[in-house]
């Protein structure tokens, strides 16, 4: 069956999530080691809700953390991508580029790879203005990332929706412009 991608990079598929995509990012979102920088691992309802979410994200605004394959294999690796975001922040509401990628896709330059990819589709598919990245303030693999894509540091702040886990509260903000984007590329 042919895969119906959004859009992709070299070696990277984008696209919506499908029911048969359950399995995966429940399998994934219980990996202790994949889930290092959140409060937990999340439980089959929580999967399914963020699943669901989602699906909705994508019917809502033409983006979401998208599913993302290998093109080569087809293999589901997790997701990279864009959604809006609303909590209360300084630099809120925005439009976030994230990503969460099981441990067999690390150190493949996957997570740089799909970013640009989605910085480009944001800034010249979406038109955005801005995107911006968060990550716990010692999630140095991420920061890594933010700054390969060429963001740069906005601030460190309390995240509002972990005040609950103070141990993950504190993060940090990259951002970045389409012009800034445009100009390196």
């Amino acid at each position: 069956m042919k895969k119906e991608y959004i859009f992709k990079s070299e070696r990277l598929g984008f696209r919506n999530w499908t029911e048969s995509d359950l399995k995966e990012l429940e399998t994934m979102n219980s990996d202790v080691e994949v889930m290092e920088h959140f409060p937990k691992i999340l439980t089959k309802k929580e999967n399914k809700q963020l699943f669901e979410k989602l699906k909705l994200h994508y019917k809502k605004h033409n983006h979401t953390y998208f599913a993302t394959e290998i093109l080569e294999c087809g293999e589901l690796i997790g997701f990279i991508a864009l959604a809006f975001q609303e909590y209360k922040t300084d630099f809120t509401p925005a439009i976030d580029i994230g990503w969460r990628l099981k441990k067999s896709a690390w150190g493949k330059g996957f997570a740089t790879e799909g970013a640009r990819k989605c910085l480009d589709f944001g800034f010249n598919k979406l038109n955005l203005d801005n995107i911006i990245s968060t990550c716990t303030e010692n999630n140095s693999k991420s920061e890594n990332v933010m700054k390969k894509i060429g963001m740069e540091k906005i601030g460190e702040f309390k995240h509002p929706e972990l005040q609950e886990y103070p141990e993950y509260e504190k993060c940090i903000c990259y951002g970045i412009n389409k012009n800034v984007w445009q100009h390196r590329v």
